[in-house]
């Protein structure tokens, strides 16, 4: 009943209350050079966030699935998005949900909880970006769910030139730019925390670059008709031949995407891609009006990456091309991300990615504080900017600048000023902070001498994330453990007291020295003597957040999870080391490894050991004398309170049992110390080689022919496309660093060619440059020597393609690099001159000796 009665209320006095709100609130503008600016203050407007989709589609659909509440869902996400510090939000509205077949707006639960979430981003001081339509399906990942409305009448590419169709999405637009949102009592139109609209999300334009221009024209005109004086945006990432078409139309701003190394790959991708994101050249930038257009990026993602580097590169690179709007694509809600079934070639969250999200929070520092256009150096001499930092080597992002200390990795940088810190924000350890636990973690200073500190629980990433989903299958555990921790923080002496103030949470203790014991929760650090200045309690405001806000997924590793992957390769006559993540409801009693030289009937049935190193992760040695040529077997065996489980199929049970019947092991291939390095093999599990074209519209095609060699031939659609063989190889050798400093050559087995007459043959490194050397076939021989000694330096091929389609496709470096066969990651072969349909290569075996 109160809540009816406080509906009644704002609906009685809304004409009194959106201006009273909304006066003193800055809007946004575009000016004369496309630059957009704040209102009051005329200064030029920096935006970073994410993309959220909850409202809608699949998101929707698995919170009924798993029985979660869409509101409380959102109420979670959108702390997190403030605690990230994300000012920018964006959605692309599957209009398909709300709309019928002539374009009117439905009201629906849909469209509810998109005003819902507009509301709760208002409270967060968060700007807001509409794409008021996908014109595609709802299904994804499932299959699409017909609604009956106006898109699902047509097809994607004629949907803007149809004349029934456009006259539906001017009706929609219209009705959609005016609607009213019951929460906040604003249309869209007048609310200023909308900063603009989109008019639709990736549109694909298969009539005249004129039909498009009349299109634009037409949803101009709708949208300015309904009252809407904001920026409007179209995508320019699109349908190349109508790039002129949409800088002659009258819209504010112009809107692109950045998948820098592809989409969906169904599986981790590995490697230096920092290469990769050194710039963003827009090649139409001297279009007749493409000064005058703001620029804003609608989607952008590193897929496919558990990597925290990537994230500050490209706002930095995103900023010195003159982009306002950078939105993430996509966040994933923190009561679904344990699947990442949204979209499985994406995955970040707070909680589940925590090392992600903290390189998120990061670059979004760039976003904020680099000029427009300003020009940095190229890779890898940019990978320190002002106050930023990014690492391949060691998975790091970066922020330094003495009143704010983030870090998404373990680091040894010193704070550059550790008096005047205000804010500190990381996983893993530093010169501040010594932890154990894997998820991140807050230190905001309320005043001098009082801190708050809130601590994310565990997040152990169980399988890949990015390979085929399921909501039955989890990739991210989270485990509440109490972990010790060391802090090194200005204005706290060595005894200090801890007190709680999130619900459910009663520690209230005082340190002893400079480490305590802490669990998840938010907790207020002062000295003991401490007399505070005002008043802080865990309902006291503080910048967008409530002081006791906290939100985090309940432990739900109900059951032990072995998270490893075997080594593909190692010698004999040396030790082998095993890692594993292992997680459950409790450490385990003891982890041992059995290899399958053990029997029932045996008296004597040794094992190894493995012990916890750190955190989640258990090692052990396997002692030389055991490492024998040919295939090494085990198997892991976590036993708590007098219960095994044997893996990795975790099956109930220990190997030594009288009934145990499982006989699948971890396997590693056993290697003579003085045998080659074998990099790709047709014969066995070496055979595996992504292949790429470019142009895209041309592929390469592989059949094994025996057991011998891999047959590739080529689908030609553009004469002059080049193709590629890539392969990352630095698990194959990561166990043979001695053998690897003795090799000269690259023995390269060709057993069949036709119709090619050379080939390139390299590695990528570690510092994601290229070395190559040029192989000159013939008939007379299978086998080609490549001396390493005559590797050149030469231009990174992007592969996989990026996204959008107009980007370069090489890196060409401007700083020498030696080639250093220790940094050796993947392997490449590319053509180098034109092939045909009648081409072929029979690759047998790649090895270095």
């Amino acid at each position: 009943m109160k809540v009816y009665l406080i509906t009644i209320l704002c609906l009685l006095f809304s004409h009194v209350l959106p201006a009273q709100k909304t006066q003193s609130v800055p809007t946004i503008y575009v000016d004369k050079n496309g630059v957009m600016r704040w209102s009051d203050t005329r200064s030029e407007a920096s935006f970073y966030g994410v993309n959220y989709t909850l409202p809608f589609a699949h998101a929707y659909r698995a919170m009924n699935y798993l029985s979660k509440n869409h509101k409380e869902a959102i109420d979670k996400d959108v702390y997190h998005f403030a605690r990230l510090e994300f000012n920018a939000y964006r959605i692309h509205v599957w209009d398909v949900e709300i709309s019928d077949k002539d374009g009117n707006l439905i009201q629906n639960d849909h469209l509810d909880l998109l005003d819902y979430l507009i509301a709760k981003l208002k409270e967060r001081n968060i700007r807001i970006l509409i794409t008021t339509m996908t014109n595609f399906g709802n299904g994804y990942p499932e299959r699409n769910k017909d609604t009956g409305a106006f898109s699902y009448m047509y097809d994607k590419c004629s949907i803007h030139s149809d004349e029934n169709a456009v006259k539906a999405q001017e009706n929609y637009i219209s009705q959609f730019v005016k609607h009213k949102n019951p929460y906040t009592q604003l249309s869209y139109t007048d609310d200023p925390y909308i900063i603009g609209f989109e008019i639709n999300n990736e549109p694909c334009h298969a009539g005249t670059p004129k039909q498009t221009e009349e299109y634009i024209n037409r949803m101009l005109t709708a949208v300015k008709k309904a009252g809407n004086t904001k920026p409007v945006f179209y995508n320019v990432s699109h349908n190349m031949d109508h790039v002129q078409a949409y800088f002659n139309t009258s819209i504010s701003g112009t809107t692109y995407q950045w998948y820098p190394i592809g989409l969906v790959a169904g599986h981790t991708r590995k490697g230096n891609f920092l290469p990769y994101v050194d710039n963003y050249d827009i090649p139409f930038s001297g279009a007749k009006g493409f000064t005058n257009k703001a620029k804003a990026v609608y989607e952008f993602d590193p897929a496919d990456i558990t990597y925290s580097y990537m994230f500050p590169a490209m706002a930095r690179t995103f900023r010195s091309n003159g982009l306002q709007w950078i939105t993430q694509f996509s966040y994933d809600p923190i009561d679904m991300a344990w699947a990442n079934t949204e979209y499985q070639t994406h995955f970040l969250n707070l909680a589940y990615t925590p090392n992600k999200a903290i390189s998120m929070k990061i670059a979004a520092e760039v976003a904020y504080s680099q000029p427009m256009n300003k020009k940095y150096a190229k890779y890898p001499n940019d990978t320190v900017f002002d106050h930023f930092r990014v690492s391949y080597a060691q998975d790091l992002s970066e922020y330094n600048n003495g009143e704010k200390f983030f870090y998404s990795n373990n680091t040894t940088t010193q704070p550059l000023n550790k008096q005047k810190l205000k804010s500190i924000a990381g996983c893993g350890n530093s010169p501040l902070v010594r932890y154990e636990g894997t998820g991140a973690y807050f230190f905001d200073r309320l005043e001098e001498g009082l801190w708050r500190l809130e601590v994310m629980p565990d997040a152990v990433q169980i399988s890949d994330p990015f390979a085929k989903p399921s909501l039955d299958k989890e990739v991210v555990t989270i485990i509440w453990n109490e972990w010790n921790m060391e802090i090194d923080l200005p204005g706290l002496s060595q005894d200090f007291k801890i007190e709680a103030i999130d619900k459910g949470n009663s520690v209230n203790r005082l340190s002893k020295g400079v480490g305590f014991p802490v669990k998840p929760g938010v907790y207020l650090l002062c000295n003991k003597d401490y007399k505070p200045v005002n008043e802080w309690n865990a309902s006291a405001k503080w910048n967008n957040i409530t002081l006791g806000e906290y939100v985090a997924p309940k432990a739900h590793a109900g059951k032990f999870s072995v998270a490893h992957q075997p080594a593909i390769v190692a010698e004999t006559g040396k030790a082998l080391k095993i890692t594993a993540n292992i997680v459950g409801p409790s450490f385990p009693d003891s982890v041992i490894i059995y290899t399958d030289k053990i029997s029932f009937w045996s008296q004597n049935n040794p094992y190894i050991k493995m012990t916890r190193a750190h955190g989640y992760t258990y090692e052990a040695s396997i002692p030389a004398d055991m490492i024998e040529e040919g295939t090494f077997r085990y198997n892991i065996i976590v036993s708590k309170n007098g219960k095994d489980i044997t893996y990795p199929d975790a099956i109930a049970g220990n190997p030594l049992d009288w009934d145990f019947y499982q006989n699948r092991y971890y396997e590693s291939r056993i290697t003579n110390a003085d045998s080659p390095l074998e990099l790709f093999s047709a014969s066995d599990n070496y055979g595996s080689m992504e292949t790429y074209a470019i142009p895209e519209t041309s592929y390469i095609r592989s059949k094994a022919t025996g057991m011998s060699s891999i047959k590739y031939t080529f689908h030609i659609k553009n004469k002059e496309a080049r193709f590629f063989w890539k392969k990352y190889i630095k698990e194959y050798i990561v166990n043979r660093k001695e053998s690897l400093d003795k090799v000269n050559d690259i023995c390269l087995n060709l057993k069949a060619t036709d119709d090619i007459k050379k080939l390139k043959i390299g590695f990528v490194t570690s510092d994601g440059y290229t070395y190559t050397s040029l192989i000159d076939l013939n008939s007379s021989t299978d086998m080609y020597r490549i001396p390493l000694s005559g590797l050149v330096q030469d231009k990174t091929v992007m592969l996989p393609a990026p996204y959008p389609v107009f980007l370069d496709r090489y890196f060409v470096p401007q700083t020498p690099i030696p080639f250093n066969i220790k940094n050796i990651e993947s392997l490449v072969i590319s053509t180098i001159e034109d092939v045909s349909e009648n081409s072929s290569v029979d690759i047998g075996n790649i090895r270095l000796e």
